[in-house]
Protein backbone atom coordinates (compact mmCIF):
# COMPACT_ATOMS: atom_id res chain seq x y z
CA UNK A 1 0.00 0.00 0.00
CA UNK A 2 1.12 3.63 -1.27
CA UNK A 3 0.03 6.16 1.31
CA UNK A 4 0.27 9.79 -1.00
CA UNK A 5 -0.69 13.39 0.37
CA UNK A 6 -1.31 16.04 -1.88
CA UNK A 7 -0.53 19.83 -0.57
CA UNK A 8 -1.15 23.23 -2.31
CA UNK A 9 -3.29 26.22 -2.72
CA UNK A 10 -7.46 26.44 -3.30
CA UNK A 11 -7.21 27.26 -7.38
CA UNK A 12 -4.37 25.06 -8.21
CA UNK A 13 -6.23 21.61 -8.63
CA UNK A 14 -5.70 19.97 -5.76
CA UNK A 15 -8.24 18.01 -5.76
CA UNK A 16 -8.88 17.47 -9.14
CA UNK A 17 -5.38 15.80 -8.97
CA UNK A 18 -6.36 13.37 -6.40
CA UNK A 19 -9.45 12.37 -8.47
CA UNK A 20 -7.13 12.23 -11.84
CA UNK A 21 -4.39 10.40 -9.83
CA UNK A 22 -6.98 7.46 -8.50
CA UNK A 23 -8.46 7.39 -12.44
CA UNK A 24 -5.02 6.71 -13.71
CA UNK A 25 -4.00 3.88 -11.35
CA UNK A 26 -7.52 2.29 -11.12
CA UNK A 27 -8.45 2.71 -14.75
CA UNK A 28 -5.07 2.41 -16.68
CA UNK A 29 -2.86 0.69 -14.09
CA UNK A 30 -4.73 -2.02 -13.30
CA UNK A 31 -4.50 -1.33 -9.26
CA UNK A 32 -6.70 0.48 -6.77
CA UNK A 33 -6.63 3.54 -5.44
CA UNK A 34 -8.77 5.85 -3.83
CA UNK A 35 -8.84 9.70 -2.83
CA UNK A 36 -10.11 11.13 0.38
CA UNK A 37 -10.23 15.57 0.20
CA UNK A 38 -9.89 17.34 2.88
CA UNK A 39 -13.20 19.29 2.34
CA UNK A 40 -14.30 22.59 4.79
CA UNK A 41 -11.77 25.09 3.28
CA UNK A 42 -11.58 24.83 -0.33
CA UNK A 43 -11.73 28.58 -1.04
CA UNK A 44 -9.14 30.33 -3.45
CA UNK A 45 -5.90 30.68 -1.96
CA UNK A 46 -6.64 28.60 1.24
CA UNK A 47 -4.17 25.70 2.17
CA UNK A 48 -6.39 22.53 1.11
CA UNK A 49 -4.82 18.62 0.83
CA UNK A 50 -6.03 15.71 -0.32
CA UNK A 51 -5.29 12.29 0.70
CA UNK A 52 -4.63 8.93 -1.31
CA UNK A 53 -4.21 5.49 -1.40
CA UNK A 54 -2.95 2.86 -3.79
CA UNK A 55 -2.41 -0.91 -3.79
CA UNK A 56 -2.20 -3.41 -5.99
CA UNK A 57 -5.30 -4.98 -3.71
CA UNK A 58 -8.80 -4.08 -3.21
CA UNK A 59 -8.23 -1.00 -0.62
CA UNK A 60 -10.87 -1.09 2.66
CA UNK A 61 -9.54 1.72 4.45
CA UNK A 62 -11.27 5.04 3.66
CA UNK A 63 -9.63 7.64 5.75
CA UNK A 64 -7.30 10.45 5.77
CA UNK A 65 -3.00 9.55 5.11
CA UNK A 66 -1.21 10.57 8.07
CA UNK A 67 1.91 8.93 7.50
CA UNK A 68 2.98 9.66 3.94
CA UNK A 69 5.38 7.46 1.88
CA UNK A 70 4.91 10.68 -0.78
CA UNK A 71 4.01 14.44 -0.32
CA UNK A 72 3.41 16.37 -3.66
CA UNK A 73 3.45 19.91 -2.47
CA UNK A 74 2.14 22.21 -5.70
CA UNK A 75 2.95 25.48 -3.64
CA UNK A 76 6.30 26.01 -1.85
CA UNK A 77 4.19 28.69 0.27
CA UNK A 78 2.27 26.92 1.96
CA UNK A 79 4.57 26.18 4.72
CA UNK A 80 4.58 29.68 5.56
CA UNK A 81 0.40 29.33 5.71
CA UNK A 82 0.71 27.33 8.66
CA UNK A 83 1.01 24.03 6.79
CA UNK A 84 3.58 21.04 8.17
CA UNK A 85 4.03 19.20 4.46
CA UNK A 86 6.35 16.94 6.83
CA UNK A 87 3.18 15.59 9.44
CA UNK A 88 3.55 11.72 9.83
CA UNK A 89 6.46 11.56 7.08
CA UNK A 90 8.79 8.62 7.93
CA UNK A 91 12.76 7.83 7.01
CA UNK A 92 11.29 6.77 3.42
CA UNK A 93 9.25 9.61 2.75
CA UNK A 94 9.37 10.78 -0.75
CA UNK A 95 8.44 14.73 -1.37
CA UNK A 96 7.75 16.14 -5.13
CA UNK A 97 7.78 19.47 -4.98
CA UNK A 98 6.66 22.32 -7.80
CA UNK A 99 9.79 24.49 -7.94
CA UNK A 100 12.79 25.14 -9.65
CA UNK A 101 13.84 28.13 -6.87
CA UNK A 102 16.95 26.99 -5.21
CA UNK A 103 16.42 28.63 -2.06
CA UNK A 104 13.20 26.81 -1.77
CA UNK A 105 14.45 23.72 -2.16
CA UNK A 106 17.32 24.16 0.38
CA UNK A 107 14.55 25.10 2.67
CA UNK A 108 12.65 21.93 1.77
CA UNK A 109 15.59 19.65 2.44
CA UNK A 110 15.44 20.64 6.44
CA UNK A 111 12.11 18.38 6.49
CA UNK A 112 13.99 15.26 6.03
CA UNK A 113 12.77 13.33 3.26
CA UNK A 114 14.60 10.20 1.83
CA UNK A 115 14.15 11.46 -1.70
CA UNK A 116 13.48 15.00 -3.15
CA UNK A 117 12.15 15.65 -6.48
CA UNK A 118 11.54 19.11 -8.24
CA UNK A 119 10.13 20.50 -11.41
CA UNK A 120 8.46 24.43 -12.35
CA UNK A 121 5.39 22.89 -12.77
CA UNK A 122 3.57 26.42 -12.72
CA UNK A 123 5.36 27.67 -15.33
CA UNK A 124 5.11 24.29 -17.47
CA UNK A 125 1.23 24.91 -17.09
CA UNK A 126 1.65 28.65 -17.80
CA UNK A 127 3.20 28.01 -20.88
CA UNK A 128 1.16 24.84 -22.33
CA UNK A 129 -2.18 26.13 -20.87
CA UNK A 130 -2.12 29.45 -20.31
CA UNK A 131 -3.11 29.37 -16.77
CA UNK A 132 -1.03 28.53 -13.75
CA UNK A 133 -3.04 25.82 -12.46
CA UNK A 134 0.13 22.86 -11.77
CA UNK A 135 -1.85 19.97 -11.58
CA UNK A 136 -1.67 18.05 -14.32
CA UNK A 137 2.27 19.04 -14.90
CA UNK A 138 3.01 17.59 -11.03
CA UNK A 139 0.79 14.59 -11.96
CA UNK A 140 3.49 13.82 -14.86
CA UNK A 141 5.85 14.84 -12.32
CA UNK A 142 4.85 12.06 -9.96
CA UNK A 143 4.54 9.43 -13.11
CA UNK A 144 8.73 11.18 -13.49
CA UNK A 145 9.57 9.14 -9.67
CA UNK A 146 8.52 6.08 -11.32
CA UNK A 147 5.29 5.49 -9.66
CA UNK A 148 3.23 5.46 -12.78
CA UNK A 149 3.19 5.29 -16.09
CA UNK A 150 3.23 8.34 -18.17
CA UNK A 151 0.74 7.10 -20.35
CA UNK A 152 -1.62 6.51 -17.74
CA UNK A 153 -2.02 9.78 -16.24
CA UNK A 154 -2.35 11.19 -20.15
CA UNK A 155 -5.29 9.31 -20.73
CA UNK A 156 -6.78 9.58 -17.28
CA UNK A 157 -6.14 13.61 -18.11
CA UNK A 158 -7.68 13.26 -21.08
CA UNK A 159 -10.70 11.07 -19.61
CA UNK A 160 -11.41 13.75 -17.19
CA UNK A 161 -10.85 17.08 -19.09
CA UNK A 162 -12.07 15.77 -22.50
CA UNK A 163 -10.26 16.15 -25.79
CA UNK A 164 -9.51 19.59 -26.24
CA UNK A 165 -8.40 20.56 -22.06
CA UNK A 166 -7.21 17.69 -22.10
CA UNK A 167 -4.69 17.27 -24.60
CA UNK A 168 -3.12 20.30 -23.48
CA UNK A 169 -3.20 19.51 -19.86
CA UNK A 170 -1.34 16.04 -21.41
CA UNK A 171 0.97 17.81 -22.99
CA UNK A 172 1.47 20.05 -19.29
CA UNK A 173 2.06 16.26 -17.97
CA UNK A 174 4.27 15.02 -20.46
CA UNK A 175 6.36 18.26 -20.17
CA UNK A 176 6.86 17.43 -16.35
CA UNK A 177 7.78 14.41 -16.41
CA UNK A 178 10.71 15.00 -18.73
CA UNK A 179 12.06 17.69 -16.91
CA UNK A 180 11.86 16.52 -13.39
CA UNK A 181 15.06 16.15 -11.58
CA UNK A 182 16.07 14.49 -8.72
CA UNK A 183 17.46 16.64 -5.82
Amino acid sequence: MIRLKFYGLGGQGVVTAGEIFSGAVSLFEDKYAITIPAYGHERRGAPVNTSIVMDEEPILVNSFVYNPDIVLVMDPTVIDKGVDISEGIHKDSKLVINTADEKVLKRYKEYGFKEMYSVDGTAIALDKIGRGIPNSAMLGALAGTGLLKIDSVEEAIRSFFGEKVGDINAEAAREAYEQIKKI
